[in-house]
């Protein structure tokens, strides 16, 4: 089962990214032209479920912690876990049932072993949604299939690793009307809300400039060489080379500038890959000569900088490096006419000072002096939600936040707070930047996955 699963996982991941070595097929204007059921999902609000029934599809590391939160929220009934393991499918359906306190989830249903099991689970079950936490190179088909089989479907970033999967998704929710929303938790971040907040109230004027990253040395990964994170992932570090994970920076940046949301959109990006070679050290330093990792050259770039220039000409340099031995970062800098807001540490300059704190913009408000700019412009949402976020956990309490607002969404027939736009437009970094990379540099246009649409989008709304 092992070996079947790693060559279906490789010749998966290969097959995904095949495309993204297409420069030419990728700008192509033809995209623009998919036949479309002018069913516009910008604004779609599905009709309410008093009961939402949940299935999940991987339940490894992300979608174990998922399943957990979910069973503990309101309104929901676990109904089905599917993983590749028994054991995985297994323990996280008696987890959730002792959640339940075997009232709620107490008749899950379990698929394992075989690469197809999820399948067999969506036909089964008919859940109402569908949390997918697999590899990157199986998130497109298992979004579609969940919603053709009636379900929404919740992916885990990125939504989809080629420009080709992600029109299918787009035409494939617009057909269904099912929602299809890229699970990117960072915009549910306490300081992400503050920023989103502070900007939709003008605090920094017009904004003109973004920095956005993915910083997270994750070399241990590869120890993990025949199940788990590491046994997959590795793989694309090896086949290529561009920015790989763009979301968890660019998903804040992108709605503090209402990119394709009535004001602004992705135009084009520019990307420049380093050499890669922290991978190949690594492996040589920790593991033995004829060992896999050896016989694998790690061509991807060990940091990946891209520059995007908006409709409206702003600028957002995107960083990725998931190799380097340096400290967790994702930048979320974000700069306007009056000032900045930046993060990794959260500091704060603005014309004129911050109040109580500097007297110029020539010097950062960082730390304490921040309580007052908290107590201010600190977003409603986390107003509500960010003590017992905190509690539940999940990379500080965003990824509670981010499903209790999906299922509040989904039983209140409101408009998620990401729509399957979104989710295509800043996964679509990945594989433009591997383009851009190959074709040293020139500049990539963005398809527009809405046809145009997005100038007639509302701005996310400061959620109460």
């Amino acid at each position: 089962m092992s070996s079947n699963r790693r060559d279906f996982l490789k010749k998966s991941s290969m097959a995904g990214v095949g495309l993204a070595f297409l420069p030419n097929l990728i700008n192509a204007d033809t995209f623009g032209t998919f036949k479309s059921t002018k069913n516009y999902m910008g604004g779609f609000a599905a009709p309410k479920l008093d009961t939402v029934r949940c299935a999940f599809i991987g339940v490894g590391a992300r979608g174990s912690g998922h399943a957990r939160q979910i069973a503990t929220i309101e309104g929901t009934e676990i109904v089905a876990i599917s993983d590749l393991y028994e054991d995985l499918a297994k323990r996280s359906a008696e987890k959730c049932k002792e959640i339940g306190a075997g009232q709620r989830h107490k008749d899950i249903k379990t698929f394992y072993g075989e690469q197809h099991a999820w399948k067999t689970m969506l036909e089964t079950v008919k859940p109402d949604m569908v949390i997918i936490a697999t590899p990157w190179s199986l998130h497109a088909p298992m979004a579609i299939k969940a919603m053709e089989s009636g379900a929404h479907a919740f992916v885990e970033v990125p939504l989809a690793v080629s420009i080709d999967e992600m029109w299918d998704i787009v035409n494939t929710s617009e057909k269904t009307q099912k929602h299809c929303m890229m699970m990117e938790n960072v915009n549910y971040g306490r300081d992400e809300l503050l920023y989103l907040n502070m900007c939709r109230q003008g605090v920094i004027g017009e904004l003109l400039h973004g920095e956005a990253a993915y910083i997270h040395e994750l070399r241990g990964q590869m120890n993990q060489v025949e199940r788990g994170t590491g046994s997959w992932r590795s793989y694309e570090y090896a086949n290529r080379d561009g920015n790989l994970y763009p979301t968890h920076g660019l998903g804040p940046v992108a709605q503090y500038m209402n990119l394709a949301r009535g004001e602004d959109n992705f135009e084009r990006i520019n990307s420049f890959s380093s050499p890669g070679k922290g991978r190949n050290i690594y492996a040589k330093e920790h593991f033995p000569a004829g060992h896999k990792w050896n016989q694998i050259d790690f061509k991807g770039g060990d940091i990946n900088t891209s520059i995007i220039k908006t409709t409206l000409g702003r600028t957002i340099m995107v960083q990725w490096d998931e190799t380097s031995p340096r400290p967790y970062s994702r930048h979320n800098l974000i700069q306007g006419t009056d000032g900045t807001l930046a993060g990794f540490p959260t500091r704060i300059a603005l014309e004129g000072g911050v109040e109580g704190a500097t007297k110029d913009h020539h010097s950062w408000a960082q730390g304490d002096d921040l309580a007052a700019i908290y107590e201010k412009y600190e977003h409603p949402l986390y107003k509500r939600l960010g003590e017992v976020s905190k509690k539940m956990g999940g990379h500080g309490g965003m990824d509670f936040m981010m499903l209790y607002r999906i299922v509040e969404c989904l039983r209140k027939g409101e408009p998620l707070d990401q729509n399957v736009y979104e989710g295509c437009f800043w996964s679509a970094v990945g594989p433009l930047s591997e383009a851009s990379v190959k074709a040293h540099g020139d500049s990539q246009k963005f398809p527009d996955f809405t046809r145009g649409a997005w100038k007639t989008t509302k701005a996310l709304g400061i959620v109460e």
